[in-house]
């Protein structure tokens, strides 16, 4: 099965193609004719299974198709909602990739930062958002957002929703946006809950289930270093300075990370250079062409970037810092010992990510082997004590703010204190 297959308009092919996407996913391929169809879909999927294509692709090619035929494309006919702002950035760069052919707009709005950047790039006119649940009730409070044009609405990562307490603003969405739409629901998990949310969403739905990927090549061999957050840059040197690692990929979980990685990697006189979603695609490029001819070493990526990297005889892998999301490690590491061939990935955990690699190894049913004999052993991280998590609380009790990421609604105060920074 290829895209091909699936009917796709040329300006998505091009760009699936520019991204080194030949085949689609089990996901995409099950939901992406659904969604051309223009009917409902209940999707029961993981992050890291491909999902946010299974939707970006058809909404983009049923949106140009309307263009083509003249329908106006200066109000939102799509709206997708998410309960993070790391979420929301990650789907508006799917977008902006598979839809740069297009002419299509789109934007990313979330709070915890100041509107007006937002509030142009909406005055400006786009036809898909991408949106946290908090600002985008701001903004149409304000007058700012009419969602009375919307044809698809897609709820991502609706289990989540729940757990951080967003039900009831979801319920705020769905009765300000049109009845008669096409409506597309995400969820890594079904309890009943979620079901009688989805009923209130969905028309007639096809449901489409995909088993996440939960195991790793039996020719990867894996290892994990404790070490401290601190140390982290250090023990990278220290492994990169084995002269038998000819080339490595290394994983970051944030932009910033990459970059500040490639800088300390430079400094020790390693070549290395980033590849994220900040930078352009040529840049992207750029650097992918010379970490294949071996121009560049070590290749520093964030997993919204490194899908779609398909490098032959790839033998080194590293997490410079490891995935909160257990199916991306699997996906990371695999990017090497493809096709039988034999490689190596190792993890650097610290203390906060004890938790992540819990679950990583319950996933994929492996105790990954403990390398003690390296010249920065984590101080701090104490490997039999279980701490008492903190009671979690609904989103509308929680006095302090939701963890970093999430979407932290607008006081209600009138002398609210002013929020800093800008969206880009």
């Amino acid at each position: 099965m290829t895209f091909e297959n699936l009917k796709l308009i040329e300006p998505i092919l091009l760009a699936l193609k520019e991204e080194g996407y030949t085949s689609p996913t089990p996901i995409q391929e099950k939901s992406i004719p659904i969604i051309l169809e223009g009917t409902d879909l209940l999707g029961c999927a993981q992050t890291g299974t491909g999902k946010t294509a299974a939707f970006a692709i058809p909404i983009i090619q049923l949106l140009y198709n309307q263009k083509k035929d003249g329908v106006r494309n200066n109000k939102i006919h799509a709206l997708i909602v998410t309960p993070t702002r790391e979420l929301a950035i990650q789907i508006g760069e799917s977008f902006a990739n598979y839809g740069r052919f297009t002419k299509l707009k789109h934007t990313v709005i979330f709070g915890g930062v100041t509107q007006s950047s937002q509030v142009n790039a909406l005055k400006n006119g786009v036809d898909i958002l991408i949106a946290t649940p908090g600002r985008l009730l701001d903004l149409i409070g304000q007058g700012i957002i009419r969602l009375s044009d919307i044809q698809i609405f897609v709820l991502d990562e609706a289990d989540r929703m729940l757990d951080m307490g967003f039900v009831n603003d979801v319920k705020k969405i769905i009765k300000v946006i049109p009845t008669k739409r096409q409506s597309l629901f995400f969820s890594a998990t079904m309890p009943d809950t979620i079901k009688v949310l989805a009923g209130s969403i969905l028309t007639h739905p096809e449901k489409v289930e995909v088993t996440p990927v939960s195991s790793t090549a039996e020719t990867i061999q894996q290892e994990v270093f404790y070490v401290d957050k601190g140390n982290k840059n250090n023990l990278l040197i220290h492994v990169l300075n084995d002269p038998s690692i000819k080339s490595a990929l290394v994983f970051t979980r944030t932009k910033h990370g990459a970059d500040k990685v490639v800088r300390v990697l430079e400094k020790a006189k390693i070549k290395a250079e980033a590849i994220h979603g900040n930078k352009s695609q040529n840049a992207r490029q750029r650097a992918l062409t010379n970490f294949k001819d071996n121009s560049t070493r070590v290749l520093v990526a964030t997993d919204i970037a490194a899908r779609g990297i398909d490098i032959d005889a790839l033998a080194f892998v590293v997490n410079f810092e490891l995935p909160n999301i257990p199916e991306t490690y699997v996906h990371r590491i695999g990017r090497t010992g493809r096709a039988g061939a034999s490689g190596k990935a190792i993890s650097f955990c610290d203390f906060e990510e004890r938790a992540y690699l819990k679950d990583i190894q319950k996933l994929i049913s492996i105790q990954i082997p403990i390398v003690n004999n390296h010249p920065f052993p984590a101080q701090i991280f104490v490997v039999e004590k279980k701490e008492k998590q903190p009671q979690r609380t609904p989103f509308n009790k929680n006095k302090e703010g939701n963890k970093k990421g999430t979407d932290k609604r607008p006081s209600q105060h009138k002398n609210k204190p002013k929020s800093t920074g800008s969206f880009r």
